[in-house]
């Protein structure tokens, strides 16, 4: 097993090391550095990212970094595992989504050396960590003011990407187009094959989306052999797979009265909500055009018209099941009385 080396850093195998990638300069002359957190095994095997804060306000990904490494029992049989809890330190520090050139870095790669100020952050990213791995694992959150439940979205025509997103063990998985400048898009570029975990919303935690994606994220170091599964292991759910869904929008401009919650089985022709005027009148409805299950939302209860409100997933299953697994999995997932 050869020493790794990021950026002017070796690490050996059987390592456990922090390190501060340098990636630019703020104009006060402070360095900027990714947090870079490595775990090596003596036993060859597979290299994996974990990463989070690609945008800079979602900070679920951030926490679950945070808790995994934490942990006095995380440790790994074989291979090696880069967590990266901050790739956007400038977004974390400012609690905004973009960079400061105000490009979204997950839009600038495979980025360039010499080009913005994203894309250098995209390129540093993609040559010091991407480029070593066999997996990665992506973690982001709703913007601002949505949540998202708890889903993978994945290329599933990859026949192990497809079994990465099922051993990762969340109700829904979305079969997600790799969009063009994404990370996604540079890494399968380099054979990285990569998942999206979605759950919860900009600039806050959830409890039950941190402890979903600390469970699939260990569902997945087990299934590559990465770590010692548990004897009283429970058998993995497989998920349900939704081929496509479909964000539906306000006909009219108002206060909005949320009719659902996040997870909730949706039947064609459903009131999902209703937007009134400030003086009491219903000027809309919001109606279900198909039978899905909702897995995003707004949730500031203010809407213009045109506005996307509620991402409603599709299958061919049956969604009442879908729904008392999601409920199952939440159940599972937190403790007696949390909020």
């Amino acid at each position: 097993m050869d020493p790794l080396k990021i950026g002017e850093f070796v690490i050996l195998p059987g390592e456990q090391r922090k390190i501060d990638l340098p990636v630019a300069k703020l104009y006060t002359d402070a360095d900027v550095s990714l947090p870079v957190h490595i775990i090596r095994s003596k036993k060859p095997g597979p290299t994996i990212f974990v990463s989070a804060a690609v945008h800079g306000d979602e900070l679920n990904g951030i926490e679950i970094i945070r808790r995994l490494i934490s942990e006095n029992k995380f440790k790994i049989t074989k291979g090696t595992v880069i967590a990266v809890p901050m790739v956007n330190v400038y977004g974390v520090v400012n609690q905004s989504r973009y960079m400061p050139d105000r490009r979204d870095l997950n839009r600038c790669f495979p980025g360039s050396a010499k080009g913005s100020l994203a894309g250098r952050v995209a390129y540093i990213f993609l040559n010091e960590i991407v480029k070593h791995c066999d997996y990665g694992i992506d973690l982001h959150t709703g913007a601002i003011h949505r949540s998202n439940l708890p889903q993978i979205r994945a290329d599933l025509s990859c026949a192990e990407t497809k079994e990465l997103a099922q051993v990762f063990g969340v109700p829904v998985v979305l079969n997600s187009n790799i969009i063009d400048g994404s990370l996604r898009d540079a890494a399968v570029k380099h054979k990285t094959k990569v998942l999206l975990y979605e759950a919860g919303e900009a600039l806050r935690f959830d409890e039950f989306s941190i402890r979903a994606g600390m469970r699939g994220i260990t569902n997945v170091l087990k299934h590559l052999g990465m770590r010692k599964a548990s004897p009283s292991r429970k058998k993995i759910i497989a998920p349900f797979v939704a081929n496509s869904s479909q964000w539906l929008r306000a006909n009219a401009s108002g206060i909005v009265n949320h009719r659902v919650r996040l997870g909730e089985q949706i039947k064609k022709g459903d009131v999902l909500a209703e937007i009134g005027s400030p003086y009491g009148e219903i000027i809309d409805v919001v109606k279900a055009s198909r039978s899905g299950i909702l897995i995003g939302q707004q949730n500031i209860p203010l809407v213009q018209e045109g506005e996307a409100m509620f991402h409603i997933a599709y299958f061919e299953e049956d969604d009442k099941h879908i729904f008392e697994q999601i409920e199952s999995a939440q159940d599972n997932l937190l403790p007696e009385n949390s909020v």
